[in-house]
């Protein structure tokens, strides 16, 4: 099952997709009383869901609505930081640490699919970080990381779109850079876990213009989504709707000599089989 979140005739609204992926059933028209897919998920109301993917309902054809960020208003995003094998290096760092970096975006930072990241007149340093992003569909505090799939709603994916210079205007400090508003991006679907094989069959692909520029498996990933939930929920307590993006895989612009930087008319594409592909361009503000 796919749920989306959408603007239509200036409306914005929720839905699923259909099962020839076609169609869209507008899902505020069904269940007035529910806000948007956290609320959804607060209400503990996804299962009821499914049964409107294949019913004989008035769809939204996907070209008629604007994709917004596929969790309009989470109550927490969680970045995780250098995350996959060789991102280390990638930062001349050959220290391995047990516990992973973590820092929080607003959600003004992102936008929807096939929207365009803004390119700030502060920096020309826009850069790119694919990952995919876990939803969780079940609160919990100290939750084991035998039970952790149980919280998850489903996953989706992100551009974690990152002003370089500004990451770096203070020490120990990423926050700057990160919340540029629509610098990253979340989409376009929320797919659930009964679509998603093993995790660690999940590939990541990061094209710029058409050409590879990041590509990795879950496998390789140095704090699994299970461990990632376990360690997060340590110190805070996860809520449905809550968003984590779990890491980028080497290949970002800033690692190469000399750095490619993103700029406007470029279109950058997040893939990862089973979840789906999240479509960007880039403009100045």
């Amino acid at each position: 099952m796919r749920l989306l979140s959408f603007s239509h005739q200036g409306r914005e609204s929720f839905g699923v997709l259909s099962k020839d992926g076609n169609g869209i059933v507008d899902l505020r028209q069904i269940f007035p009383d529910v806000k948007d897919i956290s609320d959804l998920l607060h209400q503990e109301r996804l299962s009821e869901v499914e049964k409107f993917a294949s019913a004989k309902v008035e769809y939204l054809d996907t070209s008629e609505v604007r994709f917004l960020r596929t969790i309009p208003k989470p109550g927490k995003i969680i970045c995780i930081g250098v995350n996959y094998g060789g991102r280390n290096n990638e930062y001349k760092d050959t220290n391995e640490s047990k516990n992973p970096s973590v820092f929080v975006r607003f959600p003004a930072s992102l936008t929807g699919h096939l929207q365009p990241l803004i390119r700030p007149p502060e920096s020309n340093q826009l850069d790119y970080e694919g990952e995919i992003v876990v939803v969780m569909g079940k609160g919990g505090r100290r939750i084991s990381r035998d039970t952790a799939r149980q919280h998850i709603a489903g996953l989706t994916l992100g551009n974690e779109g990152t002003i370089r210079d500004w990451v770096r205007h203070a020490k120990f400090n990423v926050t700057q850079g990160k919340n540029w508003e629509n610098s990253g991006s979340m989409g376009p679907y929320l797919v659930t876990l009964d679509e998603i094989p093993d995790f660690d069959e999940l590939v990541l692909t990061t094209r710029v213009n058409g050409k590879i520029r990041q590509s990795d498996t879950h496998a390789n990933m140095a704090y699994p989504i299970d461990f990632l939930i376990s360690y997060l929920s340590t110190f805070i307590t996860l809520e449905p709707g809550d968003v984590i993006y779990t890491g980028t895989p080497t290949g970002a612009g800033a690692r190469f000599d000399p750095p490619i930087w993103l700029e406007p008319g470029d279109i950058i594409e997040v893939e990862a089989n089973a979840i789906g592909l999240l479509i960007n361009s880039v403009e100045d503000e």
